[in-house]
């Protein structure tokens, strides 16, 4: 936006992700004005989203509903592939499992029933989606196969989905604020009547009626990190952007918001050892390394410290980050062999990546930094030595292919570490969002301290707590962007329709 910031809007939208601009999109669908502030540079603009994969966890009960999300989708995909359903009643499951049944239910309930009619309503906004054929289906007997409940993406990954909604920002006539950082809420008896804005080197303020606070999580401010995650969590690497530093928590604190949901915990993942403290969009998310469930850890001790096959990837990957965290050091090797390296993730391929190669595993143990190599020579033995090799590897489904008699066993996909060449990707902890935030009801309006409604402030994306605990489902962040998103918008948007 060039020039000055109005001085007033119907509904200002704090953040420029995914959940922000699908609040915007939903507040003027109701013929009221919207200014969405962010905080970032417009290069650097998007929040998490634009560093995502872009993939979405939603239900579709069969082929019609990817259809309606995706009308490219030509008849030889659909006679080879698999697709499956993932039905609400599977969400639920996920939801419940991972979260060890701690979700809030009222949240979860609508994150899960609104999922697939929010899709088509993104995809109406001119967001195009596709199959994740690269990391979420394998070819077995000449047909594709989707596993793991995650299948659809956005066209384009993160950075595809922030250029498609900031277009349908445009078009839709919201104004877009770069580099308007929100310092406070401006708040009366009556509640939230507008912000206060750090824009060009001045302190400016915007009235509001309603303000949505969809700014993020508190991931990139070590010191909060440190303080609610614990010890350890000031070293490690941020996935995504730099801005997400809990303002928007902060702020909604300040004027009385109850925190709540699981503040000591958060989404984090294996990333790559020497990856720089911050996300780099040239990069995205290809830092990551995602394949270990099919290959083995081991830490500097030369151990084993984990069962890389207990669940498929999208059940595992988001607590495991927290788990290499505590290891010696920090850091992991994941070990692969000829058998398996084909199969690896895109993101094993790039050029900025932490890798070792040998022909032998007593070379590869040398080559392995920091790790102490004889005892990783015995680790890797020891592991093959286990493995049941009469029960046949299939990476679609939890094939039972396991260890026998390790003190750390192996649940699926035992692939034994012994034909060459041998390949080793050093990992350290990378943090995604932190899961704890504000409280919201059902239609997403932020609630205070006493347990009333705060008039006029609503809240979506990772700063709203309660729907995480522990662990995630692969693909749940970017769904419940959009649903909370759109609810907040809706709320918003009807309630500055009908104020005068």
């Amino acid at each position: 936006m060039n020039g000055k910031l109005p001085s007033a809007s119907a509904v200002v939208v704090v953040g420029a992700g995914n959940a922000a601009f699908c609040a915007a999109l939903a507040a003027a669908e109701h013929g009221v004005s919207v200014l969405i502030l962010e905080r970032a540079p417009e290069n650097e603009a998007g929040g998490n989203s634009r560093f995502t994969a872009g993939a979405f966890r939603c239900v579709y009960d069969g082929i019609d509903d990817l259809k309606a999300l995706m009308p490219d989708l030509t008849e030889e995909e659909i006679a080879n592939t698999d697709f499956g359903t993932y039905t609400e009643g599977k969400f639920f499951d996920d939801m419940g499992r991972v979260t060890e049944y701690r979700t809030d239910p009222d949240l979860c309930e609508l994150l899960v029933t609104r999922s697939k009619e929010t899709m088509r309503w993104v995809r109406s906004k001119g967001v195009r989606f596709m199959p994740i054929y690269g990391r979420q289906a394998y070819k077995v007997d000449g047909k594709f196969r989707f596993w793991g409940g995650l299948t659809v993406e956005s066209w384009g990954g993160g950075p595809g989905l922030i250029e498609s909604l900031t277009a349908a920002a445009k078009k839709n006539g919201i104004k877009i604020a770069y580099e308007a950082r929100v310092l406070s809420l401006i708040t009366d008896d009556d509640g939230v009547k507008g912000v206060r804005i750090r824009y060009r080197g001045r302190t400016v303020e915007v009235a509001a009626k309603c303000v949505v606070l969809a700014a993020g999580g508190f991931q990139a401010n070590t010191e909060w990190r440190t303080r609610y995650l614990g010890p350890d969590w000031d070293l490690a690497k941020v996935r995504g952007t730099r801005f997400n530093t809990g303002d928007g928590i902060s702020m909604a604190l300040e004027v009385g918001a109850m925190p709540t949901g699981n503040w000591s915990g958060c989404h984090a993942v294996g990333w790559d050892r020497n990856a720089p403290e911050f996300g780099d969009l040239t990069v995205g998310d290809n830092f990551q390394k995602h394949s270990y469930p099919w290959g083995i850890m081991i830490n500097a001790n030369g151990e084993r410290f984990i069962d890389e096959g207990a669940d498929f990837r999208n059940y595992t990957y988001a607590k495991y980050g927290r788990v290499i965290l505590m290891q010696p050091g920090q850091f992991a090797w994941q070990l692969f062999d000829s058998k398996i390296i084909p199969m690896l993730r895109d993101e094993y391929r790039i050029k900025r990546v932490t890798k070792v190669r040998a022909d032998t595993l007593e070379e590869l143990v040398q080559k392995l930094d920091d790790v102490n190599s004889e005892r990783a020579l015995a680790t890797i033995k020891a592991y093959n030595a286990a493995v049941k090799k009469d029960i046949p590897f299939s990476p679609n489904i939890k094939d039972g292919r396991c260890t026998v008699g390790l003190p750390i066993p192996k649940s699926n996909w035992a692939n034994t570490i012994d034909e060459p060449p041998f390949e080793a990707y050093a990992v350290t902890c990378g943090v995604t969002f932190t899961f704890g935030g504000l409280k919201i009801d059902t239609e997403a309006r932020v609630i205070d301290t006493d347990g009333r409604v705060i008039p006029g402030l609503l809240a979506a994306g990772e700063l709203v707590g309660g729907l995480f605990y522990f662990n995630y489902p692969g693909g749940t962040g970017l769904m419940a962007g959009s649903v909370f998103g759109k609810i907040a918008g809706t709320t918003a948007g009807r309630r500055a329709a009908q104020m005068p």
